[in-house]
């Protein structure tokens, strides 16, 4: 097991590497995904000095659930961002800037929830507090700030917490 962890010691980042390469190549080849298979073994194999306390998922499966539910909170947030820039007129529109605490403290998670914030229209996260227990998100249209907090805590935070945590 231990010489598998050697020659893999990014086995997920190993399979997105291929895929992201099958991807930029647009053609499905076996010398392509035979090169693909390489990088993604080559880039994690000489990165991996760099990432001496490589983050542990407790939940992978879980993991391609979030994906999933970022993917379609995207979806349905376009739709929510056109319609307020189409037909609200700007004098009814409330921008806000929400703090939102954060009960996770892996650095890995942290970055993946300022992401997916900032990946959703109408949101951004514009800041991270110095002791990291806090981030701070604009927010295009946010009548209830509270409800936007509470929203970003219950639907990514705590399944971050469970996939990283």
């Amino acid at each position: 097991m231990r010489i598998l962890n050697r020659l893999l010691p990014h086995p997920l980042l190993t399979l997105l590497l291929t895929v992201i390469w099958q991807l930029l190549v647009n053609r499905f080849s076996l010398n392509s995904l035979l090169f693909g298979f390489f990088l993604g073994l080559l880039i994690p194999f000489v990165t991996q000095p760099y990432w001496p306390n490589r983050p542990k998922l407790k939940s992978p499966l879980r993991l391609a659930g979030y994906v999933l539910l970022v993917f379609w909170d995207i979806v349905v947030a376009n739709i929510i961002v056109a319609r307020i820039i189409l037909f609200m007129p700007n004098s009814k529109r409330q921008p806000a800037w929400v703090e939102v605490p954060l009960d996770i403290r892996t650095p890995e998670a942290i970055a993946i929830l300022g992401g997916t914030i900032t990946m959703t229209p109408g949101t951004l996260t514009a800041d991270i507090s110095a002791d990291g227990h806090y981030l701070l998100v604009h927010c295009l249209h946010a009548p209830d700030t509270a409800a936007v907090r509470d929203d970003i805590k219950s639907r990514y935070e705590t399944r971050l917490k469970e996939i990283f945590e």
